[in-house]
Order: C-alpha cells, then structure tokens, then sequence
C-alpha cells in the first residue's frame, strides 16, 4: 500500500526565543523541517503536504523549489485540528504518514517499518520507553498488551502515570479513518485542544487493530522545543555521522570533534583531525588527510592528498596528491591538478593550476590559467581587478616567477620563461624569455637617518 505523507509544522515555538520558525532552526546545516522531508521521501515518492502557521512565509521561502502541498493553520487548536486542515489533499484509499516538522531524526528504516505494521488494520503508531516520561502522552494496552488508548499527561491518573511507554505522536493511518474520525474530534481535555491521539480511541471503539511500534532509540523521536534540545539533537546527529564514516572505514581523530553539515561522501583510509567542518556537497577520496580546523565546503578532494591545519576549501576541485596548506585559502571555481602544491597565506580563487605547479608561500591567484610546473614565488600576486572589471592571467607551462612579482592583467607568460624577483609584468611575455623590471640598487656612503631633535 502506498502511503500520504502529512508533515505538522505550524508550530510557533516560543521557547526558541527567535523570529525564525521553530521548524527552520538548523541541525547539521539543514532546517529541522528539511530532515523530515528527506526521510519521508525515501519511503513515500508522494508529494508530503506541509501544514503552516507561525511564520509561513518564512518556511515557504525556504523550501520554494520543493515541490510539495501548503496548508495553513490559522489557529493552532491542536495536532488534530492541524491534520483536519489537510484533510482535503488526503486520499481516502492510502495510508497516511503523520509527521511532525520539530522531530528531524526519525530514519526511514523505522518508517518503514510503521507502514508495514500499518498495513493489515490500517493504524500503526511510533511508541517509546523514556526513563522520566513526564509530560508526555502514556500508552495504555489490556492485558493482551494491545493498545486501547492514549492518555495525555495532564489528564492522566496515578496509574497511568507510571507508564513509561509514551506516544511519540508519529502514525500511520489509513486515509479513510481520519476522514471520518477528525471532523468528529472533541476537546474536552485540560488543554482545550483536539488531538489527534483521540483517533486511537476511535479506532478501539470500531474494532480497529493499533498496532505498537517501538523507535529504534529516544533521540529518533526526540523534537526541539527550546535551544537546549536543539544542540542536544545536534550532538545525536553529529555522533550518528561520525560512525557512518568510521563504518566505512574513515579514521577520526576525535568522532566529537567533527561537523558534518552536507552531503559528503568519504574514502576508506582517510584521516580527519580535529574541528573539521564538513558543508554542502563534499566528496573525499581515499588515503587523504584532513589536518585540524579545516573548513570544506562543497568541493571534491581527489585520492592522496593532503590538506594542513586551519586551511578552508570552497568550491573547488583538488587533484590527486595535492597539498594545501597550512593556513590556505581555496575560493569557488578553482581547480587545481594532481601534485600541485598550495601553501600557507596562499589564497586561489576561480583558478585552474595544472599538475605539479606550486605556489608555497604568501600569494594571491585569482581568474589565472596556470600551466605545468610552474613555480611562484612568495609575495606574488596577479593584479586581476582594474576597479570595474575582472581580467585573465595566463601562465603557461614550466614557468618560473620569482618572489614579489605582480602579474597585470589580462597578462600571458609564455613556455619556460623566468620572471624575476621584484618585477611588475604589465606586458605579454614570449617563450623561454628572462624579464626584469628593477630599480638599480644604490649604496649611499656616511649616510645620517633623520633624528628628532633632543634624541641621541
């Protein structure tokens, strides 16, 4: 049976203290809303209709590309209340997904298996055992240990208080039910509210099979409600990426010390030292090593090479055994091939340097076609901005520029030539030529520098 998908997300989130919605504040670089999408989408290719409220425009902007079903709810009366608002755009012959936007690390391998226990009675709902479960919704079976119902915290008794098995909110319901069932929701409750829990009731009271399903562990079903429970489910995340890489045969230095923030995809026998941040789209090859406080950000790291402490990558293509760094910065558009060796203070941007070229100390590359085995010196920098409008420096292959050299673009240096140290090249240079451009060097004998007066 294939199945609707139903994401709560109107939820206005006053303990987050912000003007962001609730369901757009980040954990690992993407919108706590975001990870629920991804996960429903891997068990449901139907297009997930998103209920609204606090800050629609806001969530809307953000996922303007998606192609997904809006619903408002303009007052929030409750989980039952939000679900009828979509009821509209819920087909009666599928079973129904209900998510909840704050609640982002829920897998698809449980989703799955919420389905499949939904399938024969067309009602499964997500439980799990919390050491305090204050405040939470209990689960109440019979003596067949089947579910009968679900009583809110507030409205529990003593007994039904030392449950421990609670309701994560999360079900699988078979469209047709709740269209009959959400209209007929009542609120006599402490909160004034329609739940959506009231449906497994209903369903007992019609002879309607719910089925129990266990989350895999608390911080699966976990949701933020403050900033607190935010870095708490940051950590959870974090710590589940990092095993996902040491799975696969990546060596971290120190698992708690690393961010994931992407999509990234890494090479057995790879090392990552400490305070790494990983963003975007990120692909790393095998047998490369990460020095500490590294930034990559979508970029794809070639086989062998190595990158040196606190060195930033965006955007840019690494060839095999490159070096990079320390203290190297790499912009967008830059590609740089295999050998190629890039040092510290050196900054390349929207620049392709061929194999085994070499810019060790101190230089600024920027809208530049470097050749092979090419050599530049500390101190170079090509001039690539005229205030207006960027220009290309070409330096084709085994060049050698010497240090404190500035290259004016748009500017070729031919095959082979040497550019000497001090030299401002303003002019096109042919194949295998020496250019210089040097004041002459003139020692003044008994020179006095200037003193002020009073001074020894």
């Amino acid at each position: 049976m294939s199945a609707a998908v139903c994401i709560l997300a109107a939820g206005k989130g006053k303990r987050m203290v912000s003007n962001l919605p609730k369901v757009l504040h980040r954990i690992a670089g993407k919108p706590l809303v975001g990870h629920v999408m991804d996960a429903a989408a891997q068990v449901s290719p139907c297009r997930p209709v998103v209920v609204f409220g606090h800050g629609g425009e806001q969530l809307q902007a953000a996922f303007a590309g998606a192609d997904m079903q809006w619903v408002e709810q303009r007052e929030q009366l409750g989980t039952g209340h939000a679900v009828a608002q979509a009821l509209p755009l819920l087909p009666a012959d599928e079973l129904v997904l209900i998510l909840y936007g704050d609640v982002p690390l829920l897998s698809p391998a449980t989703l799955q298996r919420l389905l499949d226990a939904a399938a024969p009675s067309g009602f499964a709902l997500l439980t799990v055992s919390l050491p305090d479960p204050h405040g939470y919704g209990r689960i109440v079976r019979d003596a067949q240990a089947e579910i009968v119902r679900i009583v809110e915290h507030k409205d529990a008794g003593a007994d039904e208080l030392r449950i421990a098995e609670i309701n994560t909110g999360i079900m699988a319901v078979k469209g047709a039910f709740l269209h009959r069932w959400l209209p007929a929701l009542g609120n006599n409750n402490a909160q004034g509210e329609y739940y959506l829990t009231d449906c497994v009731a209903a369903a007992v009271a019609e002879g309607i099979r719910v089925a129990g399903v266990f989350a895999s562990s608390e911080a699966e079903v976990a949701g933020v409600n403050n900033r607190v429970q935010l870095a708490e489910l940051e950590r959870a995340l974090q710590r589940q990426l990092a095993t996902a890489l040491m799975d696969g045969g990546v060596t971290l230095l120190d698992p708690a010390r690393l961010d994931v923030r992407g999509d990234v995809v890494c090479g057995q026998d790879t090392v990552i030292d400490v305070n790494v941040v990983l963003s975007g789209r990120v692909r790393i090859g095998c047998h490369v090593e990460i020095g500490p406080n590294c930034m990559l950000t979508d970029c794809d790291i070639a086989d062998g090479t190595r990158i040196f402490a606190n060195s930033v990558i965006e955007g840019a293509t690494i060839g095999a055994g490159a070096r990079i760094g320390p203290f190297a910065r790499i912009r967008p558009e830059t590609e740089l091939g295999a050998d190629v060796h890039i040092g510290n203070f050196v900054e390349v941007k929207k620049s392709r340097l061929d194999v085994g070229s070499k810019a060790n100390h101190l230089a600024y590359i920027g809208d530049s076609e470097i050749g092979r085995n090419v050599n530049i010196g500390a101190g170079t920098i090509t001039c690539n901005y005229d205030g207006a409008f960027k220009h290309k420096t070409i330096i084709e292959d085994d060049v050698f520029i010497g240090s404190d050299t500035q290259l004016v673009a748009p500017v070729r240096v031919g095959r082979g030539s040497t550019i000497a140290a001090g030299t401002t090249v303003t002019e096109d240079v042919e194949a295998d030529r020496l250019v210089l451009s040097r004041v002459r060097q003139k020692t003044i004998s008994g020179w006095q520098r200037p003193r002020k007066p009073g001074k020894n």
